[in-house]
């Protein structure tokens, strides 16, 4: 029953982030989410609402559209209110007629029960693979490329 629950939040967590049903999206989140896009070169939030806003933000455009797809989880129920998960995914990002981008990876995550439903309370996104398309071509993006960039923003950070 909680396993199937878990597998119906990541669906809604899919189908609203698509949706641009901002509102919605954020009630699959706990309050205090800790969402980690670093490892794809995105940031670190300590909570659902800042999460959410930069995500908004980031492919919140209309003529910006996405396909988040999930499969295969990797779920454990670590209490009679918290789990851990796994999931499998690939995400197709249009940014305009012929820029886009088509990823594949993994959310890596924590869930809790809150108000009396499963919300995410923790996701590290990370990435093995990510496709650039440029009208009618595409290319691959080296991993190392995003691992470059994450240095790179930290020292930016660390500096002030």
């Amino acid at each position: 029953m909680h396993v199937e629950a878990l597998k119906q939040l990541k669906a809604r967590y899919c189908r609203l982030l698509d949706a641009k049903d901002w509102a919605a999206w954020r009630d699959v989140f706990t309050d205090e989410l800790h969402a980690d896009t670093s490892p794809t070169g995105g940031g670190e939030f300590r909570s659902a609402d800042a999460f959410v806003a930069y995500v908004q933000k980031t492919i919140g455009r209309p003529s910006c559209t996405t396909v988040h797809q999930v499969c295969a989880p990797e779920i454990e129920l670590t209490s009679p209110t918290s789990a851990a998960g796994v999931w499998a995914m690939t995400d197709v990002v249009r940014f305009a007629p012929g820029l886009g981008v088509r990823g594949y990876g993994h959310y890596h995550e924590t869930y809790a029960i809150a108000d009396g439903q499963w919300r995410i309370a923790s996701l590290r996104l990370t990435r093995l693979r990510l496709d650039l398309a440029l009208g009618p071509f595409s290319f691959l993006v080296p991993t190392a490329w995003y691992a470059g960039r994450r240095r790179a923003t930290a020292a930016a950070s660390s500096r002030g």
